[in-house]
């Protein structure tokens, strides 16, 4: 990805007391907006270093902890830290679904103060994106308080995992009429695939499905109201949904798995059927040929050097084979 201007890597959003919304620049005009009590600022961060969190250091006076989760390269599971006058919160955003690759997180980093938001990402996430375009056409979405709008930015995230847990479905769905039409390596090489993709989305939502149960049981009345407590009530609903997706998900994969597996066994019975079909015949063909070459004289057994005796091998062996043959179609082994 190309280097961002300085601007492109924070935007800024802020209403103030009286109503006006604005993109102010600087840290003279975000210290002023902060002083809003009764305004609302949203700081969005694109982070690729150390240069880049310095607002969060010198403006907000964020703890060093919480900066050096924004900056760090790994992503961390989603959690969520009181410190007092603010929250910390780290979800994970999901990247865009191809079904022959994994699916790749997204950390996202969120302070909820009284009168701010501040988002951190080291990558593009199209929901905030869209979310801030959305604020700039409708400026009402701004006239709530900051724990409105962290509900919204959380709520944009969040709606984002019901189509890929749909378009992983459809994947699912393809690979097992693939199964039943041509199984091979690579079929399974794409089941491995989504049971690795099932288990990366559950282990993304299932911590977010936590963060807000917390932030639904009015534990932060400080900082989210109980008005608002109920919407983050139905973000917790929609993680709920999506994680019951995922186990059924999980199951699905299996079942396809457990499928291809079953198709191949029995196409191999199936060979293994047609090759002792074509070797038993021959087996004793082969006895019957063997005994033949010993030169017996005695008996009932015809003497090599019979004018007929080579016909009637032949046709004993032929005889016993078609014989063979019939008794594993009236058996319906072939």
């Amino acid at each position: 990805m190309a280097p961002m201007s300085d601007a492109g890597r924070m935007t800024v959003l802020y209403r103030s007391g009286a109503g006006a919304v604005s993109q102010p620049a600087g840290e003279a005009a975000l210290r002023a907006a902060l002083e809003d009590a009764n305004g609302l600022l949203w700081v969005d961060l694109f982070i690729r270093g150390e240069a880049d969190v310095a607002v969060l250091r010198d403006v907000f006076k964020f703890h060093p902890l919480t900066i050096e989760d924004c900056v760090s390269p790994h992503v961390d599971p989603a959690k969520i830290d009181d410190h007092g006058g603010y929250l910390f919160v780290v979800v994970q955003a999901l990247d865009a679904y191809h079904p022959d690759a994994e699916i790749m997180s997204i950390e996202v980093d969120f302070y909820l103060g009284p009168n701010y938001v501040v988002s951190c990402r080291r990558e593009t996430v199209s929901a905030i994106d869209q979310y801030r375009e959305r604020c700039l056409l409708d400026e009402f979405i701004l006239s709530h308080r900051a724990d409105w709008l962290l509900h919204g930015l959380l709520d944009a995230l969040v709606d984002e995992y019901l189509p890929v847990v749909d378009a992983v479905d459809d994947t699912i769905d393809a690979l097992e009429e693939a199964v039943l039409r041509r199984p091979d390596s690579g079929i399974l090489h794409q089941i491995m695939m989504v049971k690795r993709n099932t288990l990366r989305l559950r282990r993304a939502a299932t911590p977010q499905r936590d963060i807000m149960n917390r932030l639904s049981r009015h534990e932060y009345p400080k900082l989210v109201r109980e008005e608002t407590a109920i919407y983050y009530r139905d973000i917790y609903d929609h993680l709920v949904r999506v994680e019951y997706l995922i186990e059924a998900l999980r199951d699905l994969a299996d079942g396809a798995l457990n499928t291809y597996l079953s198709v191949v066994s029995n196409r191999l019975n199936e060979v293994m059927k047609v090759l002792t079909v074509a070797i038993v015949p021959l087996t004793v063909g082969t006895l019957i040929s063997g005994v033949y070459g010993m030169n017996l004289t005695a008996g009932f057994w015809p003497p090599s050097d019979s004018d007929w005796a080579f016909g009637a091998v032949v046709g004993t062996m032929i005889a016993i084979a078609l014989g063979l043959l019939a008794y594993f179609r009236y058996r319906r082994w072939v």
